[in-house]
């Protein structure tokens, strides 16, 4: 019993990171605070950036498109904008996962430079031409460099969580 209880726990620990994703997907997690209304970052090009890289065991390419239909669902888009631009993130994490040796930082980081510009050029391309939703490219710019700037704060919290798990499942 001691042994399926433990299982669950770690179970449930490992998949935290594709529970976190699902939540920001139903809940329109929007970061516009009241004084700064030009910031807003993408989070879920963060997890599903650093994840598909990291451990791609963690986030399944089926869950990152139902994580992309259900945003599209709430936020009253297209069906299938937010699915491409995830799978197009996961697609350049999954390349530069095999293509490098050994990933520091500094090389996710800019790598991640092409995934998000990627994964916003998709979704304003198919917003622009099949929805009447107004996108400005000021908020989508914005949005991108505050996505940007703030992987490193959420690589370490991360690393730190994969540390924690990693130390956790082999005791």
């Amino acid at each position: 019993m001691a042994i399926n209880v433990k299982g669950f726990k770690d179970g449930l620990l490992r998949s935290l990171p594709l529970i976190i994703l699902i939540y920001v997907s139903i809940s329109e997690f929007q970061t516009q605070f009241y004084y700064w209304k030009i910031f807003s970052f993408n989070l879920q090009f963060i997890i599903i950036y650093y994840w598909v890289l990291r451990d791609p065991s963690i986030l399944g390419y089926g869950f990152i498109f139902l994580c992309g239909l259900i945003n599209d669902v709430v936020l009253s888009l297209n069906l299938g904008t937010s699915p491409l631009s995830y799978l197009f993130v996961s697609l350049v994490a999954a390349y530069i996962r095999a293509a490098t040796v050994r990933s520091t930082l500094i090389s996710d980081w800019f790598t991640f430079v092409i995934a998000v510009m990627g994964g916003n050029f998709i979704t304003f391309i198919l917003i622009k031409n099949f929805s009447d939703v107004g996108v400005t490219y000021a908020d989508l710019f914005y949005n991108s460099l505050f996505t940007f700037i703030l992987y490193p704060v959420f690589w370490f919290i991360f690393e730190l969580y994969k540390r924690g798990i990693s130390l956790r499942l082999y005791d």
